[in-house]
């Protein structure tokens, strides 16, 4: 019984210190500088994951990139410092939201053109089935048709 309740606390103690182990602890000297790790953090996009921010992965370069950002923040520099920093090394890609440049207009611009170009298409396709609505045939053409279908069939 004792051996099973060791093995137990053994075992428990293992997941905790690795847990533990994961955990960063950064010491800051206000809580605003925390403040502003912590939002920078969440504003710049891990390199190396689908879609998160460095605040969110566990990859090594997000671990690595925290590292700097706290760095940055210790040495009394700016946040624009801090993300000019990290551009100029990684470029726009590490911004959740890049600026608007030449180089990234498309992808600013780009759904609003795709829903004009869906919009657009809608009112024409919903306009031309009007108009072939609003057409139509006098007694005679109607007359004239049916004759020329008769004339088809035999």
């Amino acid at each position: 019984m004792r051996r099973t309740v060791r093995t137990c606390l053994l075992s428990l103690w293992c997941v905790l210190a690795t847990t533990a182990a994961a955990t960063e602890v950064r010491n800051f000297k206000d809580a605003a500088e925390q403040q502003r790790y912590e939002r920078l953090v969440e504003e710049l996009r891990c390199l190396v994951c689908q879609n998160q921010s460095l605040a969110d992965s566990d990859a090594d370069l997000a671990r690595d990139l925290r590292d700097e950002v706290y760095q940055i923040i210790q040495s009394g520099k700016t946040d624009q410092e801090a993300v000019k920093f990290l551009v100029d090394r990684y470029g726009d890609f590490v911004l959740y939201r890049p600026p608007v440049n030449r180089t990234t207009l498309l992808l600013w611009s780009g759904p609003f053109v795709l829903l004009t170009c869906g919009l657009l298409f809608i009112w024409l396709r919903t306009r031309r089935r009007e108009t072939d609505r609003a057409i139509s045939l006098s007694p005679a053409e109607s007359a004239r048709l049916r004759q020329l279908e008769n004339d088809s069939k035999e």
